[in-house]
């Protein structure tokens, strides 16, 4: 599959690196071009190329959001992820400290107003880099490994993404609609950056 990832920072590069040594061809940027990404595309090996924001978004079948939530002039065209899975990151954190009041809206269906037409998967925003980059192990069995919490209104987006989520040694667990599941996957809930495995997360979901 081919990935582009908006965002190189600790998700965007840690995220590059699995997808990279899971098979994918990735494609890196960030706000700063892609001669700043040189090293790293390096370091990644020949899986992984830079480019531009629109070019990373042009490049994936599936592209991550990993820039600040708080920067809408960091994502793509609404135009170049129209139809494709896009994978949000982000949480709603304002810049420095606290989180912006939405309101009754939620992080990600804000995030799908600004990229209408995008088939936008939940993920990635309630793990911590490190633990992304450490935990992950394809040799347990899935109830066995850390959960990462996925929501959306796109079944099959879901799928890909939880298969995703599996071929790099974690544990897919839906929290449902972008609306609810993404609720539950915001900062301050029960689940957000909790190391939990997949049997434990779905029971401690099971039973709210």
């Amino acid at each position: 599959m081919k990935i582009g990832i908006i965002g190189a920072g600790n998700i965007g590069h840690t995220a590059a690196r699995l997808f990279v040594q899971a098979g994918h061809d990735v494609t890196l940027s960030n706000s700063r071009g892609p001669e700043s990404l040189r090293g790293v595309v390096t370091e990644l090996g020949e899986k992984a190329q830079a480019g531009t924001v629109e070019e990373a978004a042009a490049f994936g079948d599936v592209v991550l959001l990993a820039v600040p939530w708080s920067k809408p002039e960091a994502l793509p065209t609404p135009e170049t992820v129209t139809g494709k899975i896009v994978i949000d990151a982000m949480n709603h954190y304002r810049p420095g400290f606290g989180l912006y009041d939405l309101g009754d809206s939620t992080a990600s269906e804000e995030t799908a107003k600004r990229l209408p037409g995008a088939r936008l998967v939940k993920a990635f925003n309630t793990i911590w880099y490190k633990h992304l980059a450490e935990q992950g192990d394809v040799s347990k069995p899935e109830d066995q490994r850390r959960a990462i919490f996925v929501a959306g209104d796109d079944v099959d987006a879901k799928k890909i993404v939880s298969d995703l989520i599996r071929e790099i040694g974690f544990a897919p667990v839906d929290t449902g609609s972008l609306r609810d599941g993404g609720r539950r996957q915001q900062p301050d809930t029960p689940i957000y950056n909790k190391s939990v495995t997949g049997a434990e997360a779905r029971k401690a979901l099971a039973s709210v």
